[in-house]
């Protein structure tokens, strides 16, 4: 990955990052996954795209699950922990969004890194 790359990256990491967490400030636990699952699919596409790799939002979406499934397993406390902050009024939601940003950018550049490997291996 070049640095130009890296700084489309970085932009479009944070940015879809952003979204999810701003979904996730709902106080109803269940809805920050789909507003997660949504900006992966965006984000996904968006990297996607830096690679020179044309997804329809159907692959995109696959491409995001997968890879969120494959981080979420390496921290499974977090996902939970995401969840069950948001019965504390206020604060709960706040705690909530930051996991979901987080998550979102080590998703994020877990998709990226997978997206230049396989630029490169072509």
């Amino acid at each position: 990955m070049n640095n130009i790359q890296k700084r489309k990256c970085k932009n479009i990491i944070h940015a879809w990052s952003a979204v999810a967490g701003t979904g996730n400030l709902l106080p109803v636990p269940g809805t920050g996954s789909l507003a997660d699952t949504a900006a992966l699919a965006m984000m996904a596409r968006g990297l996607a795209e830096v690679f020179g790799d044309d997804k329809s939002a159907a692959a995109a979406k696959g491409i995001a699950v997968a890879t969120l499934r494959r981080v979420l397993l390496k921290q499974p406390i977090r996902a939970i922990g995401k969840e069950l902050c948001k019965l504390i009024p206020f604060a709960g939601q706040a705690v909530s969004a930051s996991i979901s940003v987080g998550i979102a950018e080590a998703t994020g550049w877990a998709m990226a890194r997978d997206f230049a490997k396989k630029a490169e291996a072509a």
